[in-house]
C-alpha cells in the first residue's frame, strides 16, 4: 500500500523514492511484522489459552515427558504469525504484482486448513484432524490453481520449465506437467514443514532462515542486472516476494519470543503448513524449486524419516527408527529436547549456505 500510494507523491518529494527499492520496503516489512506479532501476541494467547481449556492434544506414542511439559499448552499460534506476514505485505508489498497475491492465496488457503484442523483437534480432544485424503485434494486443489497463476503470469517457455543448481544451461520445458510439479513441490513442502513442527522452537527458526535464503533468491533472480551477473534465470517481478519473505522472517522472530521452550503456544497446523505452502510457491514461482529441497533438507530428511519408518515397519514389521518424525528419534535416544532442538538449526544453517552457494557455481 505505501508502495502504491507514494508513486505519485515521489517526483514531489525525492525521499519517498526510498519505497520503491525492494531491499527498502523488504526491511520495513520485516520490522512491521515482527512488531506486529510483539504488540498483538500475548491477547491472541491469552484468548487461546481461555477458549481451548486442555490446549493441543498431545500424542500418547509420543516421548513421555511430552504429556507433563506440553500438556495444556494452546495451539492456533500460527495466527499471529500469518495476521502479521499478512499485515507488513499489505502494508510494504507492490499489490499490484500477480506473485504476492498468489503466494498469499496459498499461506491464507493452507492457513485455513491448518486452522480447521486445529479446530477439530482440539474441540474433539485428539491428535487427529480431518480427513487426511480430504485435506490432501484441497491443498492440491490450492497449489494448482497457483501454479496456474505462476505459469501465465511468466515467460514461456521459462515459465513451465525446471531448473537445475549449478548448472546454468540445463533447463526442461515440463509444459503443462509444470502443474503437477509444483502441487508437489508446494504441498509437500507444505507437510514437511508440518511433519517438523514437533519440538518447541522446532520449526519456525528453520522455516525462518529458508525465508531469509529465499528473499536473496528471489531478489536476484527478479533483478535483471544480478540475474545476468550471476547467470541465474531472470524472472521479471517475483524480485517483489522478497517483501513477503522479509515478512515471514519478522513474524517468525516475534512468534519465537512466545514459543522459546518451555513454549507458550504451538504454532499449529495453522502455521506449518501455510508457511511450508509459502515457502514452496517462492520457490515455484522463483524457479528454484531443486534449491529447496537444499535450502529445506532439513524439512526433506523429517519426511523421509517418517516415509522410511511407515514403509519398514509395513513390509517388515520392523521399525528403523525409535520413533518418526527424526527429531523424536534422537528425544528417545536420550537427546534432551534443547540439544536436539539447537543442532537442528545448525543443521538448517549449514543447508541454507549450500542452497545459496548454487547462486555463483554456475
Amino acid at each position: 500500500m505505501l508502495h502504491y500510494l507514494t508513486i505519485d507523491l515521489a517526483g514531489q518529494i525525492p525521499a519517498l523514492n526510498v519505497f520503491r527499492y525492494i531491499t527498502f520496503r523488504t526491511g520495513g516489512a520485516t520490522m512491521t511484522a515482527l512488531f506486529f506479532v510483539f504488540l498483538f501476541g500475548p491477547t491472541l494467547i491469552s484468548g487461546l489459552r481461555v477458549r481451548q481449556g486442555k490446549g493441543q492434544p498431545i500424542r500418547d506414542d509420543g516421548p513421555s515427558r511430552h504429556l507433563i511439559e506440553k500438556q495444556g499448552t494452546p495451539t492456533m499460534g500460527g495466527l499471529m504469525i500469518l495476521a502479521g506476514i499478512l499485515f507488513a505485505v499489505l502494508l510494504w508489498g507492490n499489490l499490484t504484482n500477480p506473485y504476492v497475491w498468489t503466494v498469499l492465496f496459498v499461506v491464507v488457503g493452507f492457513g485455513l486448513i491448518g486452522l480447521y484442523d486445529d479446530y477439530l483437534k482440539v474441540s474433539k480432544a485428539t491428535t487427529r484432524g480431518f480427513s487426511g485424503k480430504f485435506k490432501f485434494v484441497l491443498e492440491c486443489a490450492i497449489a494448482g490453481a497457483a501454479c496456474y497463476v505462476i505459469m501465465s503470469a511468466g515467460k514461456a517457455p521459462l515459465s513451465t520449465s525446471l531448473t537445475f543448481p549449478f548448472l546454468k544451461n540445463l533447463v526442461i520445458d515440463l509444459g503443462v506437467f509444470f502443474i503437477p510439479f509444483g502441487i508437489i513441490v508446494i504441498v509437500g513442502c507444505g507437510n514437511s514443514v508440518n511433519l517438523t513442527d514437533g519440538l518447541d522452537g522446532l520449526a519456525i527458526v528453520p522455516v525462518m532462515i529458508a525465508a531469509a535464503s529465499f528473499a536473496l533468491i528471489a531478489y536476484l533472480v527478479g533483478h535483471k542486472l544480478f540475474a545476468g551477473y550471476l547467470q541465474l534465470h531472470f524472472v521479471p517481478g517475483v524480485g517483489e516476494l522478497a517483501v513477503l519473505c522479509g515478512a515471514v522472517l519478522g513474524a517468525g522472530l516475534g512468534f519465537l519470543w512466545f514459543n522459546a521452550p518451555p513454549a507458550m503456544i504451538f504454532m499449529g497446523d495453522t502455521g506449518s503448513l501455510s508457511l511450508g505452502g509459502l515457502l514452496g510457491a517462492v520457490a515455484v514461482a522463483a524457479k528454484h524449486e531443486l534449491v529447496l529441497a537444499v535450502v529445506g533438507g532439513l524439512f526433506v530428511l523429517e519426511t523421509v524419516s517418517v516415509i522410511v519408518q511407515v514403509a519398514s515397519f509395513k513390509l517388515t514389521g520392523k521399525r528403523v527408527f525409535a520413533m518418526a518424525p527424526l527429531h523424536h528419534h534422537f528425544e528417545q535416544k536420550g537427546w534432551a529436547e534443547p540439544t536436539v532442538v539447537i543442532r537442528f538449526w545448525i543443521i538448517a544453517v549449514v543447508l541454507a549456505l549450500v542452497g545459496l552457494s548454487t547462486l555463483k557455481l554456475r
